[in-house]
Parts: C-alpha cells; sequence; structure tokens
C-alpha cells in the first residue's frame, strides 16, 4: 500500500536539524549573499513578511517639516543649516542602562549650549524590542526620552514589526500607536513621560524640508528586508521627483553594506536602491541605516564625483553589540564597498548638519560607564547628484 503524501508543515519541519543555527556571514564581506536571496529554513522560520498598516493619507506620503514645525524651520532658515540626531536599534529591553546613556548624551548636547543645537532626530528603526509592543513603549521610548524636548522622527525596524502572538498584536501597532496619529494627543501609556504623538502619514514617507529630502522606506521584518512592487514604485518616484536644488538622503533599517560578523548588509537592499538609480538617475547623497547594532561608516563608488557614505547607526542603546570583521581601509570583495571607519565595542548617535554646500557628521561614542568621546567625523557635499547615463549604475 503506498505511503500518504507528508502534509506541507511536515515537510519543513523535516528540513530543520536539530540544534542547526542560521549560517554566519562570509568574513570581509560587506553583503550576506550575492544575488538572490536563500531561503533557508531555519532564518526565515520566524521572520515572515508582514501586512501594512493604512497610511494615514494618500500617496505619496510627504511630511512637510516647515507645515508641522514652524519653529524647526524658521530655525532652520535663521541658522542656514540643519542639525539633527540620527539613531537606530534603541529599545534597552534586556537592560535599559546602555539606551539611557546614550539618551542622556543626546539630552546633554540639546541643553550643554556648546556647538550648533539639534533641531530634531531622526530614528532608523528598532525603537522598541522585541515585537514592538505598545505595553513596551514606556520603559524603551517615553521614559528614556522623557526630558529629549524635540521631535523624534521615525522610520519602523524588523523588531517594530514583528508579531510573536497575533491574537494579541498586529505588525507595528506600537509604532503606529506614537508616529502615526492622525490626530496627536497624548497616550496614558506615556504615564509620567508625556509626549504628543506624531502624525506621519505612513510607515514609508519622506520629509520635506528646506535644505533636504529624506526618503525613509520601512523594510519590514524578514532578514536581509523585504519591500514590495508597491513600495519599489514609490521609492523610484520619489527619486524621480525629489528636488534637484538640494539633497537626497535615503533612509532604510536593513543596511545595504555591513561588515559585521552577525548580520552582513543586504543585496536585496541594494537591489531596491539600484532600481531607483537606473530608472532615474538620481543619486543618494547620504544613505542611513541601522539593524546591525554598531556603528559603521562605508564608501561605494557610483557616481564619477566622488564616492556615497553608507552609514549603519545601529548602536543606540540595545544591549549587544555586533562585532565587525574588518579594518578600516578594507575592500569588500564581494561589492567593491570601502570601511572608512566602525565603532563595535561602544553605544552612540550620529549628528548631522545639512548647509547648501555639504553635509557633515560627528558621532558621539557612549561607553559602558556613560563617558562619551567623539568618534567619526566626515563630510560630503549636498549638491544633488545625476547619472548622466542612468543605465550605467554599477551593480551595487
Amino acid at each position: 500500500m503506498p505511503h500518504a503524501a507528508k502534509p506541507a508543515h511536515q515537510t519543513w519541519i523535516t528540513n530543520l536539524q536539530p540544534g542547526e543555527v542560521r549560517p554566519r556571514p562570509q568574513p570581509k564581506h560587506s553583503q550576506a549573499h550575492p544575488g538572490v536571496s536563500p531561503l533557508h529554513p531555519v532564518s526565515h522560520r520566524n521572520v515572515s513578511f508582514q501586512p501594512l498598516p493604512r497610511p494615514l493619507g494618500l500617496a505619496p506620503y510627504h511630511y512637510d517639516l516647515a507645515a508641522n514645525f514652524p519653529a524647526i524651520a524658521q530655525d532652520i532658515e535663521s541658522r542656514h543649516q540643519m542639525v539633527f540626531h540620527v539613531v537606530g536599534d534603541t529599545g534597552g529591553v534586556q537592560d535599559g542602562e546602555f539606551q539611557n546613556n546614550v539618551a542622556e548624551q543626546m539630552i546633554a548636547h540639546l541643553t550643554s549650549g556648546k556647538g550648533d543645537t539639534p533641531q530634531f532626530c531622526y530614528h532608523v528603526g528598532d525603537v522598541v524590542y522585541f515585537t514592538g509592543m505598545r505595553d513596551d513603549y514606556y520603559s524603551q521610548f517615553y521614559e528614556p526620552y522623557a526630558h529629549y524636548d524635540i521631535p523624534i522622527f521615525s522610520i519602523p525596524g524588523n523588531h517594530d514589526g514583528e508579531v510573536d502572538d497575533p491574537s494579541v498584536q498586529t505588525s507595528l501597532d506600537g509604532w503606529v500607536d506614537y508616529f502615526m496619529q492622525a490626530h496627536p494627543d497624548v497616550d496614558p501609556i506615556s504615564k509620567d513621560a508625556p509626549r504628543v504623538q506624531l502624525n506621519l502619514p505612513n510607515v514609508y514617507w519622506t520629509m520635506t524640508t528646506p535644505l533636504a529630502t529624506i526618503i525613509g522606506m520601512y523594510t519590514n521584518v524578514p532578514e536581509g528586508g523585504s519591500v514590495d512592487s508597491i513600495q519599489q514604485q514609490w521609492v523610484t518616484n520619489e527619486f524621480a521627483t525629489a528636488p534637484t536644488d538640494r539633497a537626497l538622503i535615503l533612509a532604510l533599517h536593513h543596511p545595504i553594506y555591513s561588515f559585521d560578523a552577525f548580520h552582513s548588509g543586504s543585496s536585496k537592499m541594494a537591489d531596491v536602491l539600484e532600481n531607483a538609480i537606473r530608472d532615474t538617475g538620481r543619486v543618494p547623497n547620504l544613505v542611513l541605516s541601522g539593524h546591525v547594532h554598531d556603528y559603521q561608516r562605508i564608501e561605494q563608488t557610483i557616481a564619477s564625483n566622488g564616492p556615497t557614505p553608507f552609514l549603519v547607526t545601529g548602536n543606540g542603546g540595545y544591549h549587544n553589540l555586533h562585532a565587525v570583521h574588518s579594518q578600516p581601509g578594507e575592500v569588500a570583495p564581494d561589492s567593491g564597498a570601502v570601511l572608512k571607519y566602525a565603532a563595535d565595542k561602544k553605544w552612540g548617535f550620529l549628528t548631522l548638519t545639512i548647509d547648501k554646500h555639504g553635509i557633515s557628521g560627528v558621532t558621539t561614542e557612549v561607553d559602558r560607564e556613560g563617558n562619551k568621546k567623539q568618534g567619526d567625523t566626515f563630510k560630503y557635499p549636498a549638491d544633488p547628484i545625476m547619472l548622466a547615463q542612468p543605465k550605467s549604475v554599477p551593480t551595487l
């Protein structure tokens, strides 16, 4: 008598080897794998693509900084520059000490009166671990930044969108409850650290400012990120229609390049950027990301007039940092990306300053005891970058 076929779920389970873990990234490489992403049964077991919440408005999901925060726009105009913090992967789920140390230094920067005062913060995702639940927002968001009195904007990360139990939460419900409210108010869950909610138009959205356009993607939950054809169409449209008199910045949680030994970079996200450049000819002046728990500055040559910087800013407070396997100056054999600076033993944040002439940055590094020191410094042109022959974009 022939054996009955195994149900699909049983076939899946038999492909799992007891004690198996997901593959470790290759040393010296900047992406976890070339080209096609392998559907590994271990690494894809708990990280399926999650549906998106309904946007507040209609595409193209623009958020005008001047319209929503006139005082910030006036300050940018009077100072002729825009200054803001960039931070990622902040949630202090198991040990809030490191997140609090970073938050205290960010607050100190605001109140010190030294240098240029930041006007807002841009968070590149993973606000709350491990599954972005609303009940975790007090301890991992409201309380640490209780005295950080400038707006915190955000794109979601994979942990903001993860769901353990669909019966008690939906993907991104905690993130939406703060960052995407049609009628901002003070959520009672903020308790003694009240902060008025934001009205961001969507989980992927574009911030328009007098000096730069910041396109923020949502790369969902799967390892290496995942976007559907609708978001790819949106990203390409944003590249095509971005003002040509100011800098263009792309922000996404999963990094395109990373020289770390835990996650590595994503060829899938490289494809998203490559397609947008090929279809429009527009090259971003700067790419921001998180996900990997360290800081890295990486350069890739896309246009002939200079390298494009790719920054990983995922050392914002999560307790476990990710080691970097390469030294500054090393070139990844898989992508040609060059590691320029790395900090994998300290937490911290980035301060970006943008004016008509350039984009400059300085990182603040914070050790286990809360002591700070200056880390990386850099400056890149702010002039819009266009490829004369868009089809010539290299494989990223």
